[in-house]
């Protein structure tokens, strides 16, 4: 074999390697919470990052490992698009594959800066690496409406001793404290340091980062108020090629009546859109009958539905609470799946390729306010609007508890609902409050403030899952600051690397 032929194997070889080491991160998320393995995962990236020379190489391993972690990370976006959106198979392989390559391009430019940065010091990547991965996570939170999917933060939690720091920086501060350990330790790997002061100041720093985050798992940071409520949270498990049937609509109708009307909790909630009509349209004998139940049980029945007023739809959660109704509107949009982006210009996507409801949805409010039940003031969710703590915090501190009404039916058998389970984790933990989801085929659940789960109902199972919640009052410091701790070490930290290889090259 050639010269030439023995570099290309090696390259191909190291290309598959690279894929194969951001497709391990997954597996420190949900529904696997193997996280020793993103850290891990991270420190590989790190280490032929470290071993490039060229901005072209760190781009391209960069990209590589992105196509591996978001790649294997939300592979059923697939499932929803072709499944149960109707979408031509290879259409929708094609359009699965573009999205998780820009999100892999977003961390390849991360790396390439991460270069430039340390053009002058290679040391400076040890930081550098960190902070640019960490903010190209934030960064796509928010471009383009924004898809924090695989986010590393969420990767400790809840097991990690790093999930201690939740509270305080948020997921994207945990973000950067997960990758500045897999920095150090990909320098171990690469630099071979001799320096005994080095090595014992690297491995003191990774054991207080730990032993810090697994005290701060112990402070309280809210307080119980009122006494705990029962709960009961619906999983109607309607198949989603099924949902919107109108031959099953009634049937839908009758079925979380009766499950509502089965349990004696203070708050029941259902899940988004569990209702599959109009909220104007609902039966009167329905109406009369929930605010009856909620009235007997001292508390309130949460029905997600769509509303329609002024010829606008919204994704709204209502309740019925024996007199009066309430009403949350989502207000964080999913773009292609509940509202067209360029519509002038990609309106033929949904018209020729798709078959989803709801693609053309309204925005809620931003400054809605908390609902009164039972005694507690409930901030509403809606679907992936958990993904956004800075949004969650909206409502707070004025809420005691969160809600979550979700229906991630439309991701089959795959582990999108365990990973979105996960981001409910996260709000729990960072706001201090108890976190209760409904959803239609799972995962509902009841999680404390530790980001804990202390009941889930199985998936795919017609089920009502009973317990309790106790509110909370007070303000952890992410709720008082959001990512603004976050976001202004970090850019403060890329001033001062960038300051320092400037000074050297002048």
């Amino acid at each position: 074999m050639s010269l030439m032929s023995k570099t290309l194997t090696f390259l191909h070889l190291r290309s598959i390697f690279i894929i194969a080491l951001g497709a391990l991160s997954v597996w420190g998320f949900a529904p696997y919470y193997l996280f020793p393995l993103s850290i891990l995962s991270v420190a590989g990236l790190f280490y032929f990052w470290l071993k490039s020379n060229t901005t072209h190489q760190v781009a391209q391993i960069g990209f590589l490992y992105g196509l591996g972690l978001f790649g294997v990370g939300f592979y059923w976006i697939y499932i929803s698009l072709h499944y149960y959106g109707g979408m031509p198979m290879v259409i929708a392989g094609i359009l699965t594959f573009l999205l998780a390559a820009f999100m892999a391009s977003i961390l390849a430019i991360a790396g390439v800066l991460s270069l430039r940065l340390a053009r002058s010091h290679k040391s400076t990547l040890i930081i550098a690496m960190p902070v640019l991965l960490a903010l190209s996570d934030w960064v796509r939170s928010w471009i383009f409406t924004g898809f924090p999917w695989m986010t590393l933060g969420y990767s400790q939690l809840p097991y990690s001793p790093l999930a201690g720091y939740m509270p305080i920086v948020g997921v994207y501060g945990v973000s950067f404290i997960t990758a500045l350990i897999a920095s150090i330790i990909a320098f171990w790997l690469v630099e071979k340091p001799t320096s005994i002061l080095w090595r014992r100041n690297s491995i003191a720093a990774i054991v207080l980062t730990f032993v810090a985050g697994s005290l701060l798992h112990w402070v309280e940071w809210t307080t119980p108020t009122g006494k705990p409520i029962s709960v009961s949270l619906l999983q109607g498990n309607i198949p989603q090629d099924l949902k919107w049937d109108l031959d099953i609509a009634e049937h839908t109708l009758n079925k979380y009546l009766n499950m509502a009307e089965q349990s004696h909790a203070q708050l029941i909630v259902m899940p988004e859109t569990a209702l599959p009509v109009l909220s104007n349209e609902l039966p009167q004998k329905l109406k009369t009958r929930l605010h009856h139940h909620a009235s007997k049980n001292k508390g309130g029945v949460l029905v997600g539905v769509v509303e329609r007023e002024d010829g606008h739809y919204f994704n709204s959660v209502i309740s019925f609470d024996g007199t009066t109704s309430m009403s949350y509107r989502k207000s964080h949009l999913v773009p292609f799946g509940e509202f067209i982006p360029l519509k002038a210009a990609l309106g033929w996507v949904y018209r020729d390729l798709l078959n989803m409801p709801l693609s053309d949805l309204s925005r809620g409010s931003k400054t809605q306010q908390p609902m009164s039940i039972a005694g507690e003031k409930i901030a509403v969710n809606i679907c992936y609007e958990d993904v956004f703590g800075e949004e969650i915090i909206r409502q707070l501190p004025t809420a005691t508890l969160l809600v979550n009404a979700t229906n991630d039916a439309w991701y089959g058998d795959s582990f999108a609902a365990d990973q979105h389970l996960q981001f409910s984790q996260a709000r729990a933990l960072e706001t201090g409050r108890m976190m209760l989801r409904a959803t239609n085929t799972g995962a509902t659940a009841i999680i404390d403030t530790k980001g804990y789960v202390l009941a889930n109902a199985p998936h795919f199972t017609e089920i009502i899952l009973n317990g309790s919640a106790q509110g909370y009052t007070g303000s952890t410091p992410y709720v008082s600051w959001g990512n603004w701790p976050f976001i202004l070490l970090s850019f403060a930290l890329l001033i001062v690397l960038w300051w320092r290889n400037r000074a050297t090259n002048t």
